[in-house]
């Protein structure tokens, strides 16, 4: 047996879903993403540990069923192991479900046909027992020829003998006869294998069965998927308020504090209208932010969007799509950026770019802030039917809105320019399972965190440039003119404002001033700098008033009627539905389709039909107020 380099490096591989992920994080001590549905991991992931004294390097593989690859993030697997995509691992462990061991054996088989060190951790050995399963892991090992051993990933059972094992690889028993090659003869020989070992299988649980007739039911299962959202957006705005609120007391106090400790001139002008200001603007809306990722990854770990996938597949294979392109659209509703890379799972080349082209169209969390500022400010906080409130409605009609849109254009475009053949959908159902607190506090707090990078890179840094932009050139208003005059005159003649009044005809007939122009612009690099941007316009001019209370009170001087008007307000929502402002999302549409035609042609269209659609609604809201 040839000796193994100094440094190890092992693969995992498994199915998704299979826990593998989960084993990776309790390993390195990382936070990589993990989700009760299939679709998380679509890149390798590495992490750096010592195992017996020995360095060792872990690299996480996306999920797949077989080494036959079909989709992108298969094909990920294959280039790893075959060394195309940095060194090839020289031992591979090998993750399965103890609870569904038959659906990996064919790929162990294909695995085993690879002649390297390979072990077996069988993870779930908890729920296997608890759902009256039991397996003969010496029998397994035998009848493998490997190393295998059972682990509880999230509790850390079994993860010290893993680690030991995992120290020699060249200890490592091999088989002593090799799996069959051909498709039906590997297939006899996974039964058998099965057969052998498998002394009691695992039941379904009576409740999970009665659960899983309502949820996956054509008709009960789409309605408790309306009613599952809806009550999702009520949360979201019922119980953020009161943090949001705390957060804006302070932002607001800090602001004010720095206007009293500094001399007045562009020092503390800089501090306070631009930093704080700005940043601050954003991150008062943390406290919804958090509440939508603990929402979302609550019905994830908990093995419901699995379930959702499964029946919103009916809807999407209407529109040309299948429920893989769910999965996808599903994480964009956290950000654009990991729904387009989950697309990697999808097998057909067309029906991947469709999704990546109307990805965008899903409300991401970058949007939050701007809808929870204009709802907030302009839509009444009061109950229509019994818990249901005005302002969680309008939020959910927005998300409704966005996703039907999706459904719309994916139809259209599976129909014309991107025509192509259905093909089959497959996809593991997770048995129901409650997520560990501290699994569950780990993503919020990761999503929350990402959130508060933003903020402190590109809003900070956006900011930094609009104060600039919104205070230079320094122009002297009228002698006559009041002070409120005076800072609006300055303001439209700074180079933002100049900007902004240059596009004005442009936006004039959505209902936008020149002020809404300059947040436009500003938004192209991130949805919620246009948060940023009007907390610094009217900061500006009135410093010791919330955003809220501004926007709200704002009125156009030469003709004295409110700038933010029901129709201008409706209009500029239903712009921000569907325009895509965001340049991360068009960097990785670069990267994934490979080239600069798709992105330019997801941004075009996309202005077009929220040019067109705020258009509408401001006419159509303008005839009824």
């Amino acid at each position: 047996m040839n000796a193994l380099p100094e440094t190890l490096t092992l693969g995992l591989v498994g199915s998704p879903n299979s826990g593998k992920t989960t084993l990776f994080n309790a390993l390195t001590g990382l936070r990589a993403r993990v989700g009760n549905y299939p679709g998380v991991t679509v890149e390798r992931r590495e992490g750096e540990i010592e195992l017996g004294g020995r360095p060792a390097r872990i690299v996480d593989l996306p999920g797949t069923y077989s080494l036959d690859p079909i989709s992108p993030d298969e094909q990920i697997v294959i280039r790893v192991l075959e060394g195309e995509i940095g060194d090839p691992p020289e031992a591979l462990v090998v993750v399965a479900d103890s609870c569904t061991l038959e659906r990996s054996l064919l790929m162990i088989a294909q695995v085993l046909q690879r002649e390297i060190p390979t072990c077996l951790v069988l993870t779930m050995m908890d729920e296997l027992r608890a759902r009256g399963g039991s397996l003969n892991l010496e029998q397994l090992e035998a009848a493998l020829g490997i190393p295998v051993i059972g682990v509880v990933g999230h509790k850390g059972i079994g993860l010290q003998q893993l680690r030991q094992l995992l120290s020699q690889p060249e200890d490592w028993s091999r088989p002593h006869l090799l799996p069959p090659k051909g498709a039906l003869e590997r297939a006899g020989w996974a039964d058998s294998v099965l057969a052998a070992v498998l002394t009691q299988r695992p039941g379904m649980s009576p409740v999970s069965e009665a659960i899983d007739r309502v949820v996956l039911h054509p008709v009960g299962g789409t309605l408790l998927f309306g009613a599952v959202m809806l009550t999702f957006f009520q949360m979201i705005f019922a119980f953020a308020q009161p943090a949001m609120d705390l957060v804006d007391q302070g932002v607001g106090a800090l602001a004010a504090a720095v206007h009293s400790n500094l001399p007045p001139g562009l020092v503390a002008d800089f501090l306070a209208d631009g930093l704080v200001a700005g940043v601050g603007a954003v991150v008062i809306f943390l406290p919804q932010i958090v509440m939508l990722f603990a929402l979302l990854y609550l019905l994830e770990d908990i093995g419901y969007m699995a379930r959702a996938a499964f029946v919103i597949d009916r809807v999407m294979g209407r529109v040309g799509l299948e429920g893989r392109a769910f999965v996808s659209l599903l994480s964009s509703y956290a950000c654009a950026v990991p729904g387009i890379m989950a697309t990697r799972t999808i097998p057909s080349p067309r029906h991947r770019l469709v999704t990546i082209l109307v990805a965008p169209l899903m409300t991401c969390s970058a949007r939050l802030p701007v809808y929870a500022l204009l709802i907030g400010a302009f839509v009444p906080q009061r109950y229509v039917i019994g818990p249901l409130g005005m302002q969680g409605l309008v939020l959910f009609g927005l998300y409704l809105i966005g996703a039907l849109a999706a459904l719309g254009v994916a139809s259209l475009l599976t129909r014309t320019l991107l025509r192509s053949d259905a093909m089959p959908f497959y996809m593991e159902l997770p048995p129901y399972r409650i997520p560990t607190a501290r699994l569950w506090a780990t993503q919020v707090a990761s999503s929350a965190w990402a959130f508060l990078r933003r903020a402190g890179t590109i809003i900070l840094a956006t900011s930094i440039v609009l104060w600039v932009l919104l205070t230079f050139p320094q122009t002297e208003a009228p002698a006559d003119a009041s002070p409120e005059e005076a800072s609006r005159y300055a303001l439209e003649h700074s180079f933002a404002g100049s900007a902004g009044r240059a596009i004005e005809p442009l936006i004039a007939p959505l209902g936008f001033d020149w002020k809404i122009g300059v947040g436009l612009i500003a938004s192209l690099a991130a949805r919620e700098v246009i948060v940023a941007t009007l907390a610094q316009i009217y900061a500006a001019s009135d410093g010791e008033t919330s955003l809220r209370a501004a926007v709200r009170a704002d009125t156009d001087p030469r003709t004295g009627n409110k700038v933010f008007d029901p129709p201008m307000v409706a209009a500029l929502l239903v712009f921000f539905v569907f325009a895509l402002q965001c340049m991360s999302t068009l960097a990785i549409m670069r990267r994934e389709t490979n080239s600069w035609r798709w992105p330019a042609f997801a941004f075009s269209y996309l202005l077009a039909l929220a040019y067109g659609s705020s258009f509408v609604t401001y006419r159509v809201v303008s005839a009824f107020t």
